[in-house]
């Protein structure tokens, strides 16, 4: 059964960086598309930043300029670079793909990000 595996959350000071990653665990099935989203306590989750199969990428404006959302087919992974983290951006962030073949979507376990001082 296929799964997507999320690493490198963590515990970061304002100003910070961090880089997420999310990854099919198998290579029966590739990315087709993906987005990163995130649910911080008590608010709604919501969309941070999308790829498509062609690599264009759209961005929360909250994120923009801050955030970059990558790929790399051969690894088979998705990618979230944060930069200039601030405390708002604090949540748990979770990766969301279209695996092919099939073109079913799913879910990562979630990763916390907590930007702190």
């Amino acid at each position: 059964q296929v799964q997507l595996v999320e690493s490198g959350g963590g515990l970061v000071q304002p100003g910070g960086s961090l880089r997420l990653s999310c990854a099919a665990s198998t290579r029966i099935f590739s990315i087709n598309a993906s987005g990163w989203y995130r649910q911080a306590p008590g608010r709604q989750r919501e969309l941070v930043a999308t790829i498509n199969n062609g690599g264009t990428t759209t961005y929360a404006d909250s994120v923009k300029g801050r955030f970059t959302i990558s790929r790399d087919n051969a690894k088979n992974t998705v990618y979230l670079q944060m930069n200039s983290l601030k405390p708002e951006d604090t949540a748990v962030y979770y990766c969301n793909a279209i695996l092919i073949p099939g073109y079913r979507s799913y879910w990562g376990q979630g990763t916390q990000v907590t930007v702190s001082s």
